[in-house]
């Protein structure tokens, strides 16, 4: 039996919500449209390393097929911030699905009809690059003002923990159709994923975001947000090791390890499996981050950036799948606590913060910090 103090002091306990305080609507349907994402493109990346080899390429044209989606990714991502501060967000996330959507809905059909050209899979990847550099900036800068309050850490962490949870199953669901069915259909798969998660993202809700202030136009903003970048050295040195660390791992995931795994793993299955584990690591490092806040977020998340060195190591060797899962769930781990970090420090509160100790330096000392 309860007795009636026992309920009364249940009735007073205040219910665990699932979901972060302060974490709406918005939130929830950019989780969701994460997730169906993340299901097709873990897959498709892998899909699309073996389209080209199974049309007679070898490394180098993989290669220029994951370079082709890179190049343009690095050159509009700019633009692509600049585009996002002057129009609804919403409403480029969107554009820029419907163009990912189109890109890998016709590189399918010309996989299922095994008449790819290199020209046009690069074409393609391309167009998939250039949608990325433009959603990419809108996304954030959309789920930074979806989560407000301490608990926004935990909540980016969640995001996370769900994105790359879904990574994991796309990873291994992926690697297993491309052995039985072939890359086309995963490629299909992928076009229709980003055709939900952008019907999705067409519901956001904008109407507290307020209007941006005119402006001096598109190249103004860009020359004003150069010199807010290269005057902020912990911004710009970070970004600095994230190109380098980018093409690394980008290199292993894109050309390295579906060779090595044609050759010596077995074929798309292992390597889906090695992914797969990959994406189980991010999931385990960002549980682990709605639970630990380190007091030095980004050198914590620096500090987790060198483990990614590892899976190369492992493919260069090569170590058997077994080995290289392993290798994969501490890499995915190690780079989701950065992940974490990296957000949580460009949270609207973290620099609220700052401004404050800024501040309340000022005023003890009178002199203005540099």
């Amino acid at each position: 039996m309860i007795s009636a103090a026992d309920a009364s002091r249940r009735s007073r306990r205040p219910a665990r919500s699932r979901r972060p305080a302060r974490a709406g609507r918005n939130y929830t349907l950019l989780t969701a449209a994460a997730v169906v994402t993340n299901l097709g493109s873990q897959g498709a990346l892998i899909a699309s390393a073996f389209a080209v080899l199974e049309t007679g390429g070898d490394g180098g044209d993989v290669g220029l097929v994951a370079a082709a989606r890179t190049l343009p990714l690095v050159l509009f991502l700019l633009i692509g911030g600049a585009v996002a501060d002057r129009l609804p967000r919403h409403r480029v996330m969107v554009a820029a699905n419907a163009l990912n959507c189109v890109s890998q809905a016709v590189f399918a059909i010309l996989v299922l009809a095994g008449e790819a050209r290199l020209w046009q899979m690069m074409l393609l990847s391309a167009l998939g690059g250039t949608g990325q550099a433009f959603f990419s900036p809108a996304a954030e800068g959309m789920l930074m003002s979806s989560v407000s309050g301490e608990q926004a850490s935990r909540a980016f962490a969640m995001f996370r923990m769900a994105m790359q949870g879904a990574g994991l199953g796309g990873a291994a669901l992926g690697g297993a159709m491309v052995a039985v069915v072939g890359p086309g259909w995963v490629l299909a798969v992928d076009a229709v994923a980003f055709a939900v998660a952008g019907a999705l993202r067409s519901s956001l809700d904008v109407s507290h975001i307020p209007p941006r202030e005119p402006g001096g136009g598109l190249l103004s903003d860009l020359r004003e947000g150069w010199r807010e970048f290269v005057g902020r050295p912990w911004l710009w040195t970070i970004v600095a090791q994230f190109s380098v660390v980018v093409a690394v791992v980008g290199a292993a995931d894109a050309v390295y390890g579906p060779l090595v795994a044609r050759d010596s793993l077995g074929g798309p299955g292992p390597w889906g499996l090695a992914l797969g584990a990959f994406g189980a690591g991010t999931v385990g490092g960002a549980l682990l981050m709605t639970r630990w806040k380190p007091r030095r977020l980004l050198l914590a998340g620096t500090l987790c950036v060198f483990p990614l060195a590892a899976p190369a190591a492992a493919l260069a060797v090569p170590v058997p799948a077994g080995p290289l899962c392993a290798v994969m769930f501490v890499s995915g781990a190690a780079i989701e606590v950065f992940g974490v970090s990296w957000m949580t420090s460009q949270h609207p509160s973290e620099r609220n913060l700052f401004v404050w100790l800024m501040t309340w330096y000022s005023e003890r000392t009178g002199e203005t910090p540099s």
